[in-house]
């Protein structure tokens, strides 16, 4: 573990808050000194919040430079605990996401570096989560726990590969005071803020190189393709900068991703891709990202090598052992793998019928995610494992009229009324089929 020293002892004259925030506001470039200085004072509490907003504000108009982002992506990691992964000999890669419905790819991606010999840190961060976290969907396994202490989480990467824990408070807590911040002064776009955040906290896990997946459209917080585009190369330019070795993909969150929403279905899912079956689309995002993890890690040299590297541990079952192994460290039930029938039941299970004939032409996936939330979440704000919605009709599908568009599973009919409004309203039908969207936008490396 590291932590951060204090202000480096040649003579640097403090300046005011409000100089900086003029400064960026005119365009001007932080000097090392000057961003080394902004996250001491977020840190420490000299800078007050109104001027921490002013100059969330103008970084968020102004941008920062690849050199001053990679500056404040370390500084802010330097502010907690940085994690030391060195005693262990195996490549450590770590993947991040933008957030994004029905993604379930971490729950396998995690097993399956694991079983390819590349250590994976997984802290999941609430800047990865859209409505329903991964977080959400392990807790569907009983008695499974998601926060641990950093000695524990090193023991449990070294013996199983891969740990999926909620983020720790000591990893880049300025970045944490940051991201509240900009909830709340709707600075969440800014390129440099996401990319200084996203380094901070994945390269503080201990991480040797970083695979981003950047999902774009009404399922994600980036609805425009082209920032999204811009985010990946962002990431990917501060990332080499770090001296880190990061790749990024630009992929498609305009319809669920696989064919449930929820927190025990999409877990069930997860398990169907770590015996090699699943939805296709789902299929492919998993080969295609899992490629990236085992080229970057060096597990596997060429783009066929790293294919057969995938696939084979999808099949041949060492993934999911290590997702049970994974499970059980974490004090997790793991005869629900083995069984998924021990896995809560929903009381109800009805359909979405479909108002008429055509082919589904748009899915408004933040609807249904919003929807699913809506119906899952009990008075206590825990979500109910057994709710969500399975069978989703994707873009393209033609249906008849009252041919389901999904199947509903529920607990509590006092909910479903609001519920089936964000539903219905999520799809739109039209006589022609539509082109099928592309999954994976563009790679950047």
């Amino acid at each position: 573990m590291a932590q951060k020293s204090l202000l480096a002892s040649r003579k640097f004259i403090k300046p005011s808050f409000s100089y900086l925030i003029e400064k960026k506001r005119e365009g001007g470039e932080f000097t090392e000194d000057e961003i080394r200085y902004i996250v001491d004072s977020i840190l420490d509490k000299e800078m007050p919040e109104f001027q921490m907003a002013a100059l969330a504000m103008s970084i968020y108009f102004q941008g920062m430079s690849a050199q001053e982002t990679a500056i404040f992506a370390e500084e802010m990691m330097l502010s907690g605990e940085v994690i030391d992964l060195s005693k262990i000999t195996k490549p450590k890669i770590a993947k991040y996401s933008t957030g994004g419905v029905g993604d379930k790819t971490t729950l396998v991606l995690a097993p399956l570096a694991a079983a390819a010999g590349v250590v994976m840190p997984c802290m999941n961060g609430i800047d990865e989560n859209f409505v329903i976290s991964t977080l959400d969907k392990l807790s569907a396994v009983p008695k499974m726990k998601m926060d641990m202490g950093l000695k524990q989480f090193v023991e449990q990467l070294t013996g199983v590969g891969c740990a999926i824990i909620q983020q720790h408070p000591e990893i880049a807590p300025v970045d944490g005071i940051l991201y509240e911040l900009r909830q709340n002064t709707a600075t969440i776009p800014s390129l440099p803020l996401i990319t200084g955040s996203v380094l901070a906290k994945k390269l503080s896990e201990g991480a040797e190189g970083l695979v981003i997946d950047v999902k774009w459209g009404n399922g994600s917080y980036i609805r425009d393709v082209e920032q999204a585009k811009q985010l990946a190369r962002s990431i990917t330019r501060v990332g080499r900068s770090m001296k880190r070795r990061c790749v990024a993909l630009v992929t498609d969150m305009n319809q669920p991703l696989g064919d449930t929403v929820g927190t025990a279905l999409e877990l069930q899912e997860a398990i169907q891709l770590l015996k090699g079956e699943g939805p296709e689309d789902l299929q492919e995002l998993v080969l295609k990202l899992g490629m990236e993890i085992v080229r970057l890690a060096g597990v596997a040299g060429s783009t066929l090598s790293a294919k057969q590297t995938v696939q084979r541990h999808l099949k041949d079952g060492t993934a999911l052992e290590k997702l049970k192994d994974m499970i059980s460290a974490q004090g997790g039930d793991t005869s629900v793998i083995d069984d998924p029938e021990k896995f809560p039941k929903a009381k109800h299970i009805r359909k979405l019928p479909a108002p008429k004939r055509g082919y589904v032409h748009t899915i408004n996936a933040g609807m249904i995610a919003r929807g699913v939330h809506m119906l899952a979440t009990s008075k206590n704000g825990k979500l109910d494992p057994a709710v969500g919605v399975s069978e989703i009709k994707k873009v393209g599908t033609q249906v008849k009229q009252g041919e389901p568009l999904m199947m509903i599973h529920y607990n509590d009919e006092s909910k479903l009324e609001s519920s089936l409004d964000y539903l219905r309203t999520a799809y739109r039908l039209a006589p022609k089929r539509p082109n099928p969207p592309e999954l994976v936008v563009e790679r950047v490396a």
